[in-house]
This record gives structure tokens, sequence and C-alpha cells, in this order.
């Protein structure tokens, strides 16, 4: 890092600087010559900034930003005719596809309004997801295979911080919410790159730890939830840094807390409900419960949310199935913030989770180049969509079990056993 003051003495600012220096640095690991192509609301403008001016001192070659905007969203699910609504700019999702393929790095900016749509027509939203999930089709296979180096970060808005803070005045709650950031980015010591590397090298250990057990399957036991979720043929457990397919070693999630890997499509079955709310399209979904057999969602109800929630799972034959599954403990330091961020970004790392849809390549051993059928005949599930919600609790206890049936405590009472 650069030469800078004590993080205890830094402004907003001056946080968000470091911030930005971290995602890039750490984050992307953002190579001289390197395209990078940013998405982002328009109130996370100050972050944008930092990291631009970032990935230009680290020598990137063209900076790219596309920038959404809440009311311009809005304005279409009150004013544009009913067709409008299987629409999707495909020309611009190729167009990044495009961008990702001669070489260019990839972040996402998080910061929207996480119930922008609520009171909108679920109808509408699920038409206008799934044309936008189409589009962006060819753009997601790249991320998920893991092809060039990614990041995701946060920036506070206005409209984020009132959802997480109601009951502050406007200014108030989005400090909040940016030092809620700073705190779980793990960016408030004088040398947060440091502390990047030393927090990989845990979830490094713990990976490695996972996959030597080589478990056929995991039971998570909890309030409401007996789940078992078959693990892939050939899964791999992955956590915090990783190498992308371009030899660059990025971490595409910033914060993280988790260790994840590949369930198996079709050996899924039991019943779970959700601890915590998921924003999804700009839709609240809460007291999520469903039933799986053989892989499959069978039964799905949603105390907040149901229409939207049943849409989602109809997206595509993939939709109800699982892409991902992964472990955090209760005492991460999300969790431990006390703070319900409405936000994927930090609510899957307070939590152990699930994600219905696409699997990650990179969570299966020896996946390189044998396409998507190879990978599908191993148990890696296919999808337009890849939504993680959240299943782990002070009262949720995960088992592993081994080929002969066995079963392992690896978390019990949300907390890692001896065993992991």
């Amino acid at each position: 890092m650069s030469s800078s003051p004590p993080s205890s003495a830094l402004t907003i600012a001056e946080r968000i600087d470091r911030l930005a220096e971290v995602a890039v640095r750490t984050g992307l690991n953002l190579k001289e010559g390197q395209q990078l192509i940013i998405t982002a609301p328009l109130d996370a403008v100050p972050l944008v900034r930092r990291i631009t001016e970032h990935a230009y001192r680290t020598g990137a070659s063209l900076v790219t930003t596309l920038y959404n905007d809440d009311e311009s969203t809005l304005a279409r699910y009150r004013f544009a005719p009913d067709s409008a609504f299987d629409t999707a700019a495909t020309w611009l999702s190729h167009g990044m596809a495009a961008g990702f393929r001669e070489g260019a790095a990839r972040m996402a900016i998080t910061g929207g309004n996480p119930s922008l749509l609520s009171g909108q027509n679920p109808e509408r939203i699920s038409r206008a997801g799934k044309a936008s999930s189409a589009a962006g089709r060819q753009a997601m296979e790249i991320i998920t295979n893991f092809e060039v180096n990614w990041n995701i970060v946060a920036a506070a808005t206005p409209a984020w911080a009132a959802q997480v803070f109601p009951d502050l005045p406007e200014d108030q709650a989005v400090e909040r919410l940016w030092q809620a950031i700073f705190a779980t980015s793990r960016i408030l010591n004088d040398d947060p790159v440091s502390e990047w590397v030393e927090h990989n090298a845990r979830l490094h250990r713990r990976a490695d730890k996972l996959n030597g057990l080589n478990f056929a399957a995991l039971h998570f036991s909890g309030p409401d939830t007996e789940l078992t979720v078959g693990l892939a043929d050939g899964h791999r457990w992955v956590g915090g840094s990783n190498e992308a397919r371009n030899g660059i070693v990025c971490n595409p999630n910033i914060p993280t807390e988790e260790v994840f890997t590949t369930p198996h499509r079709l050996r899924v079955d039991g019943h779970v409900r959700s601890t915590k709310p998921l924003s999804w399209q700009g839709t609240m979904l809460d007291d999520i419960r469903v039933v799986f057999r053989d892989g499959q969602i069978t039964e799905a109800r949603a105390g907040k949310g149901e229409d939207v929630l049943q849409r989602m799972i109809g997206t595509d034959e993939g939709a109800p199935r699982l892409g991902e599954v992964a472990l955090v403990p209760h005492s991460s330091p999300i969790s431990q913030s006390g703070v319900l961020f409405h936000n994927t970004l930090f609510d899957e790392n307070a939590a152990s989770h699930i994600a219905l849809g696409q699997a990650y390549a990179e969570c299966m051993f020896d996946a390189v180049g044998i396409g998507e059928q190879a990978l599908n005949e191993r148990g890696a599930n296919s999808s337009m969509i890849h939504v993680d919600w959240m299943i782990g609790s002070a009262e949720t206890s995960v088992y592993g079990v081994n080929a002969d049936n066995e079963r392992i405590p690896l978390m019990i009472d949300g907390e890692w056993t001896d065993a992991a």
C-alpha cells in the first residue's frame, strides 16, 4: 500500500480511496495493459472514480463504466408498454462478453435499492429478468467459468442505507453503512492488503481440509431444516482468492467469509427454511421454505415475495436445482456486526447458504475444457440464474457424509468443529 495516514485518522473519503485500492490490487489484481469494465449505480460515483484512478495507476489501458439508475428503472415499470418487458439490451451484454474474451477484467459495484421493485407487477419483473438473463448468458458463462479476473465490491448509497438503517437521517445512515462496509471488507487496519493475504490463507486451509475429506454429501439440520445436499462428482472446495483461467489470482468477492463447492444437481433431498431475507431483482423475499426431491424443488413458499420466488424457480430447467453450497460460521465478522445488509454480497457471508441455478466451474476438479455436457454428467447444474439465499444460523448444524454414509460433524450450532 502507498504511504498514508493511520487508519484510525482517515476520513470517509480517504477510507473509500483505501477500499478502491484494495478492490483493484487484491480484488482484481489488475495487470498492466488490462482493460477494466465496471458496472455501478449512479450514487457509487465517488468509489468508481477512486477505483478508476487506482486502475490507471496500476497500468490499466482503459476503464469503461456502465451506470444504472434506480429512477430510470422504475420509469420503465411505470410507463413502458407491457410488451417492453420481454426486451433486453442483448447488444450490450454481447459487447461485455466480447470485452471479457479480449481479456478485460470485470468489476461490479453493488449498492442499489434492495426493494426498488417492491410493489411492481411480479409478472413483469419475471419477464424482464428472464430477458436480461438470456441476453447476459454469454457474459455470465465467462464469469462462472472463471475465465477472467473479476470482483464485486460495495458502495453505500442513500436508498440502500435507508433500508439498513431506517431510523436514521439520510446522512447518518449513509455514514453508518460506509463504516459497516469498511469493517467487513477488512480495510480498517493500516495494511489491509496484508490482512487479506492472511485471511485468504485461512480460507485456503479450510478448503484444502474439506477437499481432503472428500465428502459425498452434506446434511443441514436446524429449525424447519433437514436437508441433504449431495456433492458433485469431482467437486472442489474453494474460498478466498483463486486463480482465474487467465492466470491472474483474484478475490471475486470483497468481503468474503465462505468456503463453497458444487452440489450434485440430482442428489438434493429434504426441506429447508431461509434464515435471512433475500433481495432479488429489486424485490424482498423472506421466510422462504422449499422441499427438494431428487435435486429439484417440488414445493416452494415464502412469507414475503412468494410470487417472485415462484417465477424465479421457473426461469428455466436448471433454476429449481442447486448450483452452489457454502459454509460460513455464525461467528463471521458480518454476522457478529449485527447488521442485516439486505444485500447478498454481505448477508451470504454471515451464514451458510445455497444457491439456485448455475454452478461455478472453478468448484470442480479437472474442469478446464471439458464442456458443459461433461460437467452436467458429473452433477454440475446449468441455468441462466445464480441466486444465493441463507440457510445457516446459530441453531444450524452441518454434517459431512462420507461414501460409507458415516456422518461427521463439521458445524455445531453454527460453528466449525475440530473435524473441519
